[in-house]
């Protein structure tokens, strides 16, 4: 089965997909229109099955359900909540291994975590 994953920000949303067991980071967006504009796209050449979205203790998980509201309404795909925490730190310490520069850091960040929750979240 394929799966998207979703790290969802304010200002960024990172997105990464496991297409036959294989995870990828794919995209980090904007979180405005463009997001929203592409993700049916996304989801329907990948032949995305399930959906999964991480999720912070706190305050912002509120606003963080109410994304997955919206998601839920727009695609009819389920859609899971997995806990973040750390996903961004363990990003940004494979991102440094993996790079010497921070060239693209804010670009690549965001789909790096969203392709770590996936990785939580299927195995």
């Amino acid at each position: 089965m394929n799966y998207l994953a979703i790290d969802y920000g304010t200002k960024r949303i990172g997105t990464a997909i496991s297409i036959m067991g294989v995870i990828s980071p794919l995209k980090t967006f904007p979180n405005n229109t463009v997001f929203f504009n592409s993700l049916e796209k996304i989801t329907n050449q990948n032949e995305i099955k399930k959906i999964f979205v991480g999720i912070c203790q706190g305050s912002f998980a509120v606003q963080t359900k109410s994304f997955v509201a919206k998601l839920k309404l727009m695609l009819k795909l389920p859609v899971e909540l997995v806990e973040e925490s750390v996903s961004t730190i363990e990003a940004d310490e494979l991102y440094k291994q993996l790079n010497k520069k921070r060239k693209n850091y804010k670009e690549k960040i965001d789909s790096i975590s969203a392709a770590i929750i996936l990785r939580r979240a299927i195995n």
